[in-house]
């Protein structure tokens, strides 16, 4: 196999920013088999006593899933919460014009906020403005947020839920720029129902943070100037602006495929110009800050509409991970990292079923697809502060991107411990690359393992009853010398490299 060779430096005194752990958060849509079929399957032999499936659950626990957005997606912008509470049997069947599906609002707010009690995440709730505005938005955080005394908020303790839900993020409506949202609105109509809205939001619980809706695609001709024009309207009132991005293989060529991740950076470093050009035109201190709350890569395989209309639970966007897939979505978690001094909070759209790295089967065990590994190993190893990597590598040119380097890569380093993690892909479709790593600043550190997700065919996946095809495996162990060490990279892989002070010394913080 042809090897290439490069160097990557990683200085601690260039550190980017503590990161958010919000970064590793979800989404969870009524969309498809998201809700229904996915995370709730009363019928299912791993079925709890509130028809969540337990193994579906212990999946999202392990990823550590700090925050997961709820309920939508386009689902939200007809979604009449009135619907979602109360007892089942007394909650009507709507037909949901977003999806085209059928939803029975058997499960609702407070059956979704008890699920993700119990996996330790936070709800980050959305709220419709698209059929609907300020009223129905107020009416649903004095429900959730009062904690009594009101008629909405006795109206919840009727409920069974004595205590507030206390949701911390509020989204302000979904893709609200989109020509396939559900009443989308121009720049100027967004942004003042916006900022009306946040207004008596922030009256009702003055601890919230919002979100408005930015651009929901490079695509789109309006990007930049919606962005700019709502944060014009709204950006005293606002904390986050949205932005969302899915990469696809639609050209079904693989070399530009794994650079696409360039992509990502260049809409990061638009959206936040556009942010602080408000800011100067403004004079504000403030700084608007990042929610990449949907972000994926689309599977090779997926189907845009594979059921019939007007059903419960159709299979709406569900395929199988590649193995070049799960570098593309490494890639794009690199980036969050990267800009983490920006992105506050990252939802990967979606955990399950819909563009899910977890998939469930009616009576049948949930597996895992490729995707679900780098999102492991970034919640796991990605916690404290995020470091550049200074990269000198081979380029390749393909359709869409001149001279874009062979790997990308950034380092977290955990101040607490010591310890170093550095995410690299190697996005070279046949050659491997031998990378010598020089890490400054940083105590002694020997190393702890490389663990690396590859596979010799870049378009195998995993499957039902073939779920372990493509898992991380362990790597050799490198002699690291004055903080510096080469590892081997395969081709079209994701890495995750570890290291640790070394055991004879006691870790003391420098600086």
């Amino acid at each position: 196999m042809t090897a290439k060779k490069g160097k990557a430096i990683i200085d601690r005194d260039y550190a980017i920013s503590e990161i958010d752990p919000r970064l590793y958060g979800g989404f969870i849509e009524h969309m498809g088999r998201c809700v229904y079929g996915g995370i709730y399957d009363p019928q299912h032999a791993q079925a709890d006593e509130n028809g969540f499936r337990t193994d579906v659950a212990a999946l999202v626990k392990d990823l550590n899933v700090p925050v997961i957005r709820y309920p939508g997606g386009n689902f939200v912008s007809g979604f009449r919460w009135e619907d979602s509470v109360g007892p089942k049997a007394e909650r009507p069947v709507r037909m949901d014009a977003a999806w085209k599906s059928i939803e029975t609002n058997e499960v609702g707010l407070h059956e979704f906020t008890d699920w993700a009690d119990r996996i330790g995440s936070e709800v980050m709730m959305a709220v419709n403005l698209g059929t609907r505005g300020v009223e129905a938005a107020a009416q649903l955080m004095e429900y959730c947020n009062v904690a009594g005394g009101t008629a909405l908020s006795e109206l919840r303790r009727s409920h069974g839920r004595q205590e507030p839900y206390a949701y911390k993020v509020w989204c302000l409506g979904n893709e609200m720029d989109g020509p396939w949202q559900i009443c989308n609105k121009s720049a100027e109509e967004y942004g003042t129902l916006a900022r009306e809205t946040a207004k008596v939001l922030k009256r009702i619980d003055p601890s919230v943070q919002l979100v408005a809706c930015g651009s929901s695609s490079l695509k789109l001709p309006t990007f930049p100037e919606w962005d700019a024009t709502v944060l014009d309207l709204c950006y005293d009132e606002v904390d986050y602006l949205s932005v969302h991005m899915y990469i696809d293989n639609a050209e079904n060529d693989l070399d530009n495929f794994l650079v696409k991740g360039i992509s990502m950076n260049r809409y990061i470093d638009s959206i936040v110009a556009a942010c602080d050009f408000i800011r100067a035109k403004k004079r504000s201190g403030k700084t608007i800050m990042l929610s990449f709350d949907e972000w994926n890569v689309v599977p090779s395989t997926w189907k845009t509409n594979n059921a019939e209309p007007w059903i419960i639970g159709p299979a709406l966007c569900e395929g199988e991970y590649s193995m070049a897939d799960a570098v593309v979505f490494g890639n794009m978690l690199i980036s969050l990292i990267k800009r983490s001094d920006r992105i506050k909070i990252g939802c990967l759209a979606q955990l399950v079923n819909v563009f899910g790295p977890i998939m469930t089967i009616p009576g049948a065990e949930a597996w895992k697809q490729t995707v679900y590994y780098p999102y492991l190993h970034a919640s796991m190893y990605g916690r404290g502060t995020a470091v550049p990597v200074q990269l000198h590598v081979p380029e390749i040119s393909t359709k869409d991107f001149a001279g874009a380097p062979l790997a990308d890569a950034v380092a977290v380093h955990d101040t607490d411990t010591g310890e170093v993690t550095i995410f690299t892909v190697n996005r070279s479709a046949s050659l491997e690359l031998e990378l010598s790593y020089e890490l400054r600043g940083f105590v002694s550190l020997e190393f702890c393992e490389h663990v690396a997700l590859s596979h010799g065919e870049a378009h195998a996946c995993n499957s039902p009853g073939h779920s372990d095809n493509i898992v991380p495996r362990i790597q050799n162990t490198y002699e690291v010398k004055n903080n510096q060490f080469t590892a081997t990279l395969a081709p079209v892989s994701w890495n995750v490299l570890r290291l640790k002070p070394r055991e004879a010394q006691a870790f003391v913080e420098e600086g």
